[in-house]
């Protein structure tokens, strides 16, 4: 169908109609209307519109056929030309997009019809429908989705930007070029006066800002309503990832840039979403169309704008459209859009997207003073207090005492400094808690100075007071205004509004006094001492660094952003890190990791250090070995012969002889050759799905799918692989799990009938590739014993369970009641330090002399061996098994808790804090979630909570932490879980 072109007058004007309301069309005048005009025996079922209406409609056995969308009175046929239009060319032009263009017969017309309804005649269009559903909802938003979104809307911006065509001459509410208009008109309609006087203050704010580019701003057609409600998702994707666009109905011409602003604005009611969490899709929406400093300065306030725009027409929708069910449902979070996009003030939010697009100019340091603002301070006898997660003085947890600030600079103060004073724009660890799902405000925009003589602070430059109270001074000082904050029992010298010359006295501090010092610029938001770092280069653009006041050079810039290009450029790639984009770690506390951003993670994958970051005795142990001696092991010294004594010790009869190395790799290629050596068979038998180390024979016996891919294809012909006795997603399952043993005892007797029996059964004592699965009762006690059987040993790779993490057993084979011939064991000996044993009986260690003599130059050496006689002395003293019981006892219960609310959760794995959390999509199937479990790993960071998948599907959280973790810890962490779960869609009835 070809619409009348009719005259632009008669195009829709919003401010003359005033207001909208969608076409009254039920879902039975709908069906007809299929029926009548397109002649489809199909149902309707409403799709909700807040000015149009729309509906699915459904062939007789479900599938969809169509939609159908019944515009809305007041626009014309050239408009609704134009959208179809537009919508043909985006199809045209970005195959990768799939658009919900009109419907064409079979003479190539558009499928249209003008039909008559109670709110008079309406056009009404067959449209293609898109399976896969919109990202409507409060569902997060991961930043993958976020890019996706700000993609999509550059590609369309590029697409339309020369479309012309006389239905783009409109005048809609939901152009920002009329937003000042709309909310001036439609703010009655916010009858809540501290609410609707928010809307008018920052409408305000936004709009003046605005005006200073707008001249600037570049025009185009813009489809100006790319929402998370017209983003549709593919269907191929496990995970919300837009690549369709329905609903072209606020086509229009205005400002480019606003092709961005909308969806950004979209986002932010979703659950956990931040202003921060948008700029994803700015750099996408940059890289695909780039934006200039105009159209970068002039997006946040359209944001805004948008927000206030979509709460008084809500409002006002509501009231001519009361029963309009869309219309009311999006009240709610129309106000959550509004608070997000208010919720930092639009000046840092536009400093922090000019960062985003790339490299800013450098700022020029603040003015010299003319007068220095504490004269009888000598610069000299300033120390500078670091308390980043860098700093020495953090050491031991000390950033955990909330008055670690002070007690710093009195021990400063009293070594003989006159003043100690922090660094401007450094992130300061003592600012974060340990445990906040939030970032916390840690970047100093300010300094803080300690006095210890009484001292005056004096004016740097002329000037005028611009506030004065007690607690309070704020000056004009060249270009910038100078924020002072004292103790409130100290009044400012000089009264508010009146001027002030360099070196007039502003007040008058006593000895032991803390004063705050920081340049603001003139004329933005107040600027707070310490802001979180995600918004940190937004604030700082608003400051610069004081401490040329106090005669200090200015700080020294922060850490390069290009670290991890660095490290990637140097560091073999292979070797790979958490996250696509890691938070820097520079300093670990117990079961905590902090960054360089001074944020505190929970740790939940760190089986490497049992006792916890950082324990103070094995430091001091070990600080105290390197002082004396560190050599190789073949020297003869007291501490391997302590050490070894003590681990024989920990075994059953007839483990009493150990060797030494470095890693747990290192610890299972040794056990093999020990186990080939003693039984001169060479060939092995291993579980698949298993993952045992990156040496030559450690990687020939591991089968792990997601270490290797290959890995099933690629074995030496001496390993032998059996079922993985996985009782949860095996071939057998619950009690059925029993039938694993005689198979894997059938494996080793026919090896042994072709004449080629096995030396070694290798295997974890309790299955930790699979997320801590148990092994079937009795399963390593029948293995073993065939294994012997044909002459040759067991071998168990204790290197993740051991040690008591198991927390019922020290060791995972006495959960089978099962005694191995050789123990490999490694992660938690040394607490980070790298160390490794294998422990058999005198027998097989002495046969190893046929093969030759083995040597390790590191493996307990002096150091080595202190660092594992306290480790073990910890484990003792700290009772850190029994915490591993109890505390893993209360965190397995709350997560089989949370699997009542969840039902991604399949299984919970595990004992003690040795742990997996199984997700699959579906409990009888047991279809991995894998890029679920991936998408949760990165918001639990977000969360401030470190854990990671595992498993051939990697579609299990492994929960490993340090065994020293505690029941607030636990408790954070199932709390937090519960909410991310929420967040991302997995909540409902299991």
């Amino acid at each position: 169908m070809t619409y009348d072109h009719q005259p632009r007058s008669r195009t829709v004007d919003f401010f003359t109609r005033q207001a909208l309301p969608a076409p009254r069309v039920t879902a039975d005048q709908a069906r007809r209307i299929a029926a009548e005009h397109f002649g489809l025996d199909v149902r309707a079922e409403s799709l909700g519109s807040q000015q149009d209406a729309n509906f699915l409609l459904i062939h007789g056995d479900g599938s969809p056929t169509a939609v159908l969308k019944i515009a809305n009175p007041a626009f014309t046929g050239t408009e609704i030309d134009a959208q179809d239009a537009a919508a043909d060319l985006i199809a045209d032009a970005q195959p990768g997009l799939r658009l919900a263009t009109v419907l064409r017969d079979a003479e190539g017309n558009r499928r249209a019809a003008s039909v008559g309804t109670d709110s008079g005649p309406v056009t009404a269009r067959l449209l293609r429908h898109l399976p896969g559903g919109t990202l409507s909802g409060p569902r997060h938003l991961a930043p993958r989705t976020v890019a996706a979104m700000g993609r999509i809307a550059g590609q369309v911006s590029t697409t339309l930007s020369g479309f012309r065509h006389p239905g783009l001459d409109r005048v809609l509410q939901w152009d920002p070029r009329h937003a000042e208009r709309v909310v001036e008109q439609l703010l009655e309609h916010v009858t809540e006066t501290d609410r609707r006087t928010a809307v008018r203050s920052a409408a305000a704010e936004a709009w003046a800002a605005l005006l200073e580019v707008a001249d600037r701003l570049p025009r185009q057609a813009v489809h100006l309503d790319l929402t998370d409600d017209n983003l549709v998702r593919s269907p191929d994707s496990p995970l919300p990832l837009p690549d369709g666009i329905i609903d072209f109905g606020d086509l229009t011409d205005t400002w480019a840039v606003c092709e961005l602003a909308i969806p950004l604005s979209s986002m932010l009611h979703h659950d956990g979403m931040e202003p921060h969490h948008v700029l994803p899709a700015v750099r996408a929406f940059h890289e695909t169309r780039p934006l200039s400093a105009d159209e970068a300065a002039a997006l946040w306030p359209l944001v805004v704008l948008r927000a206030a725009t979509l709460v008084v027409s809500g409002r006002q929708q509501a009231a001519v459209d009361g029963d309009n069910a869309y219309v009311n449902a999006a009240l709610d979070r129309e106000w959550r859009i509004f608070e997000q996009a208010t919720a930092v003030p639009g000046a840092v939010m536009t400093r922090l997207i000019t960062e985003t697009l790339g490299p800013v100019p450098t700022r020029s340091p603040a003015p010299a003073p003319a007068r220095p603002l504490v004269p009888a301070l000598d610069p000299a006898s300033i120390a500078v207090l670091d308390l980043s997660a860098e700093s020495d003085a953090m050491d031991h947890g000390t950033w955990l005492d909330r008055t670690a600030d002070d007690r710093l600079a009195a021990a400063l103060l009293a070594e003989g400094a006159t003043a100690v004073a922090t660094a401007y724009g450094r992130a300061r660890l003592t600012a974060a808690p340990a445990l906040s799902a939030t970032s916390p405000a840690t970047v100093a925009t300010g300094i803080d100075v300690w006095l210890g003589e009484p001292a005056g602070l004096n004016a740097p430059h002329d000037g005028r007071v611009l506030a004065a109270a007690p607690g309070h001074l704020a000056v004009t000082c060249g270009p910038y205004a100078l924020h002072l904050s004292f103790p409130d029992t100290v009044r400012p010298a000089p009264a508010a509004d009146t001027p002030v010359c360099a070196g007039d006295p502003l007040a008058l501090l006593p000895a032991g006094a803390r004063f705050h010092v920081s340049l603001q610029e003139q004329a933005v938001p107040a600027v707070p001492p310490l802001v979180r770092p995600e918004y940190a280069p937004g604030w700082l653009a608003l400051t610069a660094d004081p401490a040329p006041l106090l005669g200090l050079p200015v700080s020294a810039a922060t850490p390069q952003p290009d670290l991890l290009a660095r490290r990637e450029a140097a560091f073999a790639t292979v070797q790979e890190h958490y996250y696509d984009n890691p938070p820097r770690m520079e300093r670990g506390w117990r079961h905590h990791m902090t960054s360089a951003d001074a944020r505190s993670y929970l740790d939940m994958v760190n089986n490497v250090t049992p006792l916890g970051h950082a324990h103070p005795r094995v430091e001091q142990a070990v600080s105290r070995q390197l002082r004396r001696l560190n050599t190789n092991s073949r020297f003869h010294y007291s501490a391997v012969v302590e050490f070894t004594e003590r681990l024989a010790a920990l075994l059953p009869d007839p483990l009493d002889t150990v060797f030494l190395v470095n890693s747990g790799s290192e610890a299972v290629d040794l056990g093999i050759r020990l186990a080939i050596g003693a039984t001169g068979q060479h060939d092995v038998v291993a579980l698949r799905e298993a993952y045992h180390g990156w040496t030559y024979a450690s990687d020939a016996v591991s089968t792990s799918l997601q270490d290797n891919p290959n890995a099933l294809a690629t074995r030496p012909g001496w390993v032998h692989t059996v079922d993985s006795p996985n009782s949860y997603r095996g071939r057998h399952r619950g009690e059925q799990a029993a039938s694993y043993a005689p198979e894997a005892v059938r494996v080793i007797d026919d090896l042994a009938a072709s004449g080629r029996p096995a030396g070694a059964f290798l295997s974890e004592s309790y299955y930790g590739n699979a997320g801590g699965v148990a092994l079937p009762d009795g399963y390593l006690r029948q293995v073993y014993a065939a294994v012997r059987r044909h002459g040759g040993l067991a071998v168990a790779d204790e290197i993740q369970v051991g040690y008591g993490r198991l927390g019922h057993w020290f060791w995972g084979f006495e959960q089978q009641q099962a005694v191995p011939d050789i123990v490999c064991v490694a992660k938690a000996m040394g607490n980070g330090h790298p160390l490794g044993a294998v422990i058999t009986s005198r027998a097989i260690a002495d046969r190893y002399r046929d093969q030759g003599y083995f040597f390790s130059s590191t493996g307990g050496s002096p150091v080595s061996s202190m660092a594992g006689l306290t480790v073990l002395d910890v484990l003792r003293d700290e009772d850190l098994q029994g915490n591993a019981t109890r505390t893993g006892g209360r965190l397995k219960s709350a997560l089989q808790a949370l699997a009542a609310h969840h039902p991604i959760i399949g299984a919970v794995h595990g004992s003690g804090l040795y742990l997996g959390l199984e997700l699959v999509r579906d409990r009888t199937t047991l279809e991995p979630a894998t890029e679920e479990t991936a998408e949760l790993c990165d918001r639990m960071l977000d969360l401030g909570v470190i854990v990671q998948p595992t498993g051939d599907h990697l579609n299990i959280l492994k929960i490993k932490p340090p065994l020293c973790i505690d029941e607030p810890a636990v408790d954070f962490f199932t709390h937090t879980l519960d909410q991310a779960l929420a967040e991302l869609g997995h909540r409902g009835t299991a």
